[in-house]
């Protein structure tokens, strides 16, 4: 088994909501976040475990919607944290008919030291309403 990745790009703002006042994300402000997508199987007939560019391609359509967009403002993305995103793109992905089958993980990066990775391929396939980072996120009044 051998794992390949790729790295993608998209730049976005977001506010999270739910943090106190006093908290700097609360505010309005943005990132340039990079997505890496890590896919897992074996070489086939032309040495790829899958081509690069059709990595690409399956990334062009979550790119067009993230990218330069407020991330509050996408479905799905209402509770625009890391985890929130990082488990959004994998749910997108999951079901690719050919980087589907073959996603082991995605790391969705918000800055050099920090980020989030997904693994689960249930929880994955699970559409989620509710943030799964209860220490930093509170509930709305």
């Amino acid at each position: 088994m051998i794992t390949i990745a790729k790295s993608f790009t998209f730049d976005a703002a977001h506010r999270l909501e739910r943090l106190p006042e006093t908290h700097k994300c609360h505010r309005m402000h943005g990132h340039t976040y990079t997505v890496e997508l890590q896919l897992s199987g074996e070489p086939n007939s032309n040495g790829f475990v899958v081509d690069y560019a059709d990595m690409a391609e399956a990334w062009q359509p979550i790119h067009d919607l993230v990218d330069h967009r407020v991330l509050n403002e996408v479905r799905g993305l209402e509770i625009p944290s890391t985890e929130v995103i990082v488990e959004w793109i994998f749910h997108k992905l999951v079901d690719h008919p050919v980087i589907g089958p073959l996603l082991a993980a995605v790391v969705v990066k918000e800055s050099s030291t920090t980020w989030a990775k997904i693994t689960d391929r249930q929880q994955a396939r699970k559409v989620r309403h509710q943030t799964t980072s209860i220490r930093t996120l509170q509930e709305p009044a």
